[in-house]
């Protein structure tokens, strides 16, 4: 596709682009025993580097997903009963070594993946995407919750 004949950002085309990318991830994450769900959650158990609060990493996963805190929750139980998170003390739970290296794993195995889909994207095309990328998330956060205070 060259750059005359793309077509202009709107939902349809960054909806495309979502699932497209979100199906390679997920069958690489099949392999091993997780779904998307699960791997954004443990993504953000890792990240944190130490124990989190439970209920700050149910309002992350909701955050950054948009679903509903009892799939978060599920994601959070599915982790811990496969070793992957433990629950050091009900409100907080913590990486464990398995889980940081099926992250390790993982993460591993998408790069190359990642780097052949943005081959030939030139550094300042990524950043205006970016942003642009980034104002529309924001606005769409800002109608979400908007819409979520009329429907309380």
């Amino acid at each position: 596709m060259t750059t005359t004949t793309a077509p202009r950002v709107d939902p349809r085309v960054i909806a495309l682009a979502h699932y497209a990318g979100r199906a390679v991830l997920e069958r690489v994450l099949v392999r091993h025993g997780i779904d998307f769900l699960q791997s954004v959650t443990l993504r953000l158990t890792v990240v944190a580097d130490g124990p989190v609060e439970r209920a700050g990493l149910v309002a992350d996963v909701v955050g950054a997903v948009k679903v509903a805190e009892a799939d978060a929750h599920r994601a959070i139980d599915a982790l811990t009963a496969a070793g992957l998170v433990s629950a050091e003390e009900p409100s907080h739970v913590r990486v464990t070594d398995a889980g940081r290296e099926l992250y390790a794993t993982t993460s591993a195995a998408t790069a190359p993946i990642t780097a052949r889909i943005y081959a030939g994207i030139s550094e300042e095309d990524r950043a205006v995407a970016g942003r642009v990328l980034a104002l529309i998330a924001e606005r769409a956060d800002a109608e979400l919750a908007a819409l979520s205070t009329r429907n309380s």
